[in-house]
């Protein structure tokens, strides 16, 4: 009976000195795309010189992908409280979370953002097709090998520069979105490919997306910035970042236009341009109530004064403003932390 006593005692102090969320961590924690990560640590500053027992937000640049494995892990202190995210959440994404127990998480629409193509300003190429990528970058376009190894070889019209690419990796939104805006408009419109899509979605999927291996496409890493620098040391090839790298290096760096539309404020907030995307941040609700700096970030994140078209995130890093419904959603969202239906995703 005694030993029984004394291990009941001894389980009931374990219980009592394990930490709460709270406890464990109230510093706020987020992950995610690299696009986002310059817009986010803005913010986060501002967030701990506003309410220094809230503290500043630890942000971290790991890639849309990356990110969401971490943010989808579970709930608790280990795993991260928010998601900053260069591309919408997929249901795969969704699925993840639900299996891990994060059941609600809520979905703000930050801004906009452009898939950019960018090189050195004395690069001879200045305007390419989403078809002239594709067939640049492809590892089988078609389904067939990609045996090209100059800008010439894809369009006669392009100057024979060697194709290389310094571009994100998989576990880049940005990757995501080069693949779902940029390569798979013109893989789709050919014929054999559009009725494979009907009858075989995942190879139609890796043949239209799917990028080369053979030093023509070199994967950069979540660093955005290096690959800017890579640029520069290597007058004639190409970089793919987001709009605001390439607005903050104007000087330094040209963007390319694509279908004859540049990569522009103007044309990204219209969707004229064709990588034109939205941003997002996701939190994490069962995170709320332990880590107050969450409810801050959303409402720093969606003021008027920071993400609207006069806000100090387009003055101090390029941000473009989405339009006045998307801003007033986001908003709204932001103050009622309502869940995301995660029936809604693809």
């Amino acid at each position: 009976m005694t030993k029984i006593i004394m291990t009941l005692a001894a389980t009931a102090a374990v219980a009592i000195s394990i930490p709460t969320i709270a406890e464990a961590r109230t510093q706020m924690r987020a992950v995610g795309s690299s696009t986002v990560y310059p817009f986010a640590k803005i913010v986060s500053e501002r967030i701990g010189r506003a309410n220094a027992k809230l503290g500043t937000p630890i942000i971290e640049s790991t890639g849309t992908g990356a990110g969401m494995k971490l943010f989808c892990g579970g709930v608790g202190e280990r795993f991260p409280d928010v998601e900053n995210a260069s591309r919408r959440m997929k249901a795969s994404e969704a699925k993840l979370c639900v299996s891990n127990g994060v059941a609600q998480v809520t979905e703000i629409q930050i801004g906009l953002d452009g898939v950019t193509f960018a090189t050195a300003n004395g690069t001879p190429l200045s305007n390419v097709s989403q078809r002239d990528i594709y067939l640049a970058i492809a590892k089988t376009p078609f389904g067939r090998p990609n045996t090209a190894k100059t800008w010439r070889d894809v369009n006669s019209k392009l100057p024979a520069l060697p194709i290389r690419v310094y571009g994100p990796p998989t576990t880049s939104g940005t990757r995501d979105a080069m693949g779902e805006l940029i390569m798979t408009p013109p893989c789709e419109a050919n014929p054999s490919m559009a009725a494979m899509k009907k009858a075989d979605e995942p190879r139609f999927k890796a043949i239209c997306t799917g990028v080369r291996s053979d030093g023509a496409y070199i994967e950069a890493g979540e660093n955005d910035n290096l690959i800017v620098q890579k640029l520069e040391a290597n007058p004639g090839t190409i970089g793919v970042f987001g709009f605001s790298y390439l607005e903050e290096n104007a000087t330094r760096l040209k963007g390319l236009s694509i279908n004859g539309v540049a990569p522009t404020y103007q044309s990204i907030s219209s969707f004229q341009y064709p990588g034109a995307r939205p941003l997002y941040i996701y939190l994490k609700n069962a995170h709320v109530n332990a880590i107050p700096a969450m409810r801050a970030y959303a409402a720093e994140f969606t003021k008027e004064s920071a993400f609207g078209p006069n806000g100090y995130l387009r003055s101090t890093a390029g941000m473009i403003a989405a339009p006045n419904n998307v801003r007033a959603r986001s908003q709204n969202a932001a103050r009622t932390l309502a869940p995301l239906d995660f029936k809604s995703l693809k």
